[in-house]
């Protein structure tokens, strides 16, 4: 039979270890999304793919929870202690956090599904080498799915527009596939399950959307070869054609199209702003943009916690009458009066009772070493062994059995 309590007390550690993480990628996240806007507006507005490459800076947020700065940096340590000591004692908070998360991932990921299955049976047609998925629902054209991506047009478009105008519509999806848009839409859903307490990562969305949308148009400008002109006025032309059934558009869509005139008079005004670009420079700008990330993560993953690490700590634990457990001391204090090898514990027994006599010490005493912990405050419980008072011994030797079938402390390490 398995041990429910030992279950249980894994899950509460997981919820709790997870929610001290979260809570702090959150909270960074806030700052990250105020920055975003201010700078897209300030001095991005007028240069598209920068303000689509600043959105790639939400990439680092959920590695930053095990910085060692809210350990080791007293300023930072001040102000975000009592978050920490919260998410560690709270177990009602961090199972609260653990449910949102999981709340959000049905409602936002239950779309997507439902979406898919309603695609899955839509009629399909060949338009060049594309397939197409056509509906009868009155919406503007959109593409779901990551690893078999699939274009959905409303057929009213299809009988209605030319194969100019249409090759420019299936165009534009296939670029949103090409550029990797639908993935960074699912990572951002992703953003929004695990940071679900920070309500802007769904508020800003739509800015979020809206600058793919403008670089997926820039890029099937260029590539066509026509006019700006021209590309706009099949976008107005959809508005009109799908104005009346605006209402009807699946809310999971991925980058189903503005729902709103004042989206669409934004788009057309960007389109109606373009100038041809050099491809070559736009590659090695989104390239060194994205190796600065990629130096930030590795700066990121030097300057924080491992997965696991070696806790060097000596614990020296009190058990009461009635089995309560508290600390007696983990301080150098105790590494001058206790060591330990492979098969022994070695106390020196004058200095060690000396210390317990001062604090009052009566119960039962258990030191416990060989400890590993993910993060400061959140470890394993190490090998142990009873002190037992009454040897003569100037150094007393307590042997001990390393524990080597431990599945909790195992499962710890890889978490």
């Amino acid at each position: 039979m398995p041990d429910w309590k030992q279950i249980a007390s894994l899950i509460d550690f997981c919820a709790a270890y997870y929610t001290t993480q979260l809570v702090r990628c959150a909270a960074f996240s806030l700052v990250l999304v105020g920055l975003v806007m201010l700078i897209r507006k300030l001095f991005f507005s007028e240069w598209t793919f920068l303000r689509g490459t600043l959105w790639a800076l939400f990439l680092i947020i959920p590695f930053l929870g095990k910085l060692k700065l809210f350990y080791e940096t007293e300023a930072v340590r001040k102000v975000t202690g009592w978050l920490t000591a919260g998410t560690m004692s709270c177990l009602w908070a961090d199972r609260i956090y653990m449910a949102g998360i999981l709340v959000a991932a049905i409602c936002i990921f239950g779309k997507r599904l439902r979406l898919r299955r309603n695609v899955a049976g839509m009629e399909k047609v060949m338009f060049g080498s594309a397939r197409i998925r056509v509906t009868d629902m009155n919406i503007t054209p959109f593409t779901v799915g990551l690893l078999k991506p699939k274009i959905v047009l409303p057929k009213v478009m299809a009988d209605s527009y030319s194969v100019e105008e249409l090759k420019a519509i299936v165009q534009h999806e296939q670029t949103h596939i090409r550029l990797g848009h639908l993935w960074f839409g699912f990572a951002w859903d992703i953003l929004r399950c695990i940071l679900w307490i920070n309500p802007f990562l769904t508020i800003f969305q739509k800015a979020f959307r809206a600058d793919m949308e403008d670089i997926c148009d820039r890029v099937c400008i260029q590539n066509s070869g026509g006019a700006a002109h021209e590309y706009g006025m099949v976008l107005l032309k959809s508005l009109k054609l799908l104005r009346s059934g605006m209402e009807n558009i699946p809310p999971a869509a991925t980058y189903v199209g503005e729902k709103d005139f004042a989206d669409m008079k934004r788009r057309v005004e960007e389109i109606a702003g373009f100038r041809p670009y050099r491809k070559k420079l736009c590659v090695c700008m989104v390239s060194v943009a994205f190796l600065m990330i990629a130096a930030m993560l590795l700066a990121v993953h030097t300057h924080s916690y491992a997965r696991c690490n070696k806790d060097e700590n000596i614990l020296v634990y009190e058990y009461d009458s009635e089995g309560n457990a508290g600390i007696l001391d983990y301080g150098s204090s105790i590494h001058q009066m206790i060591s330990y090898d492979a098969s022994f514990v070695y106390v020196d027994r004058e200095a060690f009772e000396d210390y317990l006599d001062k604090n009052n010490a009566a119960g039962d005493i258990f030191i416990v070493f060989g400890d590993f912990y993910k993060l400061p405050g959140f470890s394993s419980g190490g090998q142990s062994c009873l002190y037992e008072a009454g040897s003569d011994a100037g150094v007393v030797q307590i042997p001990y059995q390393r524990r080597t079938d431990d599945w909790m402390a195992a499962l710890f390490k890889i978490l």
